[in-house]
């Protein structure tokens, strides 16, 4: 994955179908989506800004921003969820990860929009983060919330992910799941692709 560049990670857009039927598409963040981005976080609710952060934000700051823009920096990769909405491209959901090879650790954080939630959003997007990991060969996956947080906690259960304390700080748990799945099997035909490019490029 770190070795694509920006001018293909745009084939590695994926659509997702929820159960309500309507479609999702999760792409990578580009440079054009400050702005949406950035109105996406100041429309959530205080609530659900904290809870993503951790903390108090009204908004992200700009050098989180350009962190969020500028996909593959440090290995850290940044997604929107989209949907059309009334003939527009429409931010409902966002993840950012990172992917530490050196030990198979896949670390991921996101959130739903508000007036999203319940739909099923979040449970494809995390599924989706999955294959991602998977395709970068990752064997372990765990994201950090506050103890508070009972909608990510519920969606990390119904997900298979086990529960722990998160090391250093008694107001987090440590949300995390073991994969061992082969290119061939990935569910997501993109990342399954990709893994199985990257696996023959490491064989030549």
């Amino acid at each position: 994955m770190t070795a694509l560049r920006f001018d293909e990670l745009r084939q590695h857009s994926d659509i997702l179908r929820l159960r309500s039927g309507k479609s999702l598409t999760v792409r990578f963040v580009e440079p054009r989506d400050a702005e949406a981005l950035q109105g996406y976080f100041r429309a959530l609710t205080v609530r659900s800004r904290y809870n993503r952060f951790l903390g108090a934000m009204s908004e992200l700051p700009k050098t989180e921003l350009d962190h969020f823009i500028h996909v593959g920096e440090r290995d850290r990769f940044s997604v929107i969820a989209t949907m059309t909405i009334d003939g527009i491209e429409t931010i409902v959901g966002e993840a950012r990860y990172g992917f530490e090879a050196d030990t198979g650790s896949f670390e991921l954080g996101l959130s739903i929009d508000d007036r999203w939630q319940g739909h099923g959003i979040g449970s494809a997007l995390l599924k989706n983060l999955e294959c991602r990991a998977a395709a970068l060969g990752a064997n372990r996956l765990f994201g950090d919330t506050l103890r508070s947080n009972d909608v990510m906690m519920g969606l990390a259960r119904k997900s298979g992910f086990a529960f722990m304390p998160s090391p250093g700080d008694w107001k987090l748990v440590r949300f995390e799941k073991y994969i061992d799945v082969a290119p061939k099997d990935i569910p997501c035909a993109s990342w399954r692709l990709a893994a199985e490019q990257m696996a023959h490029q490491a064989a030549v």
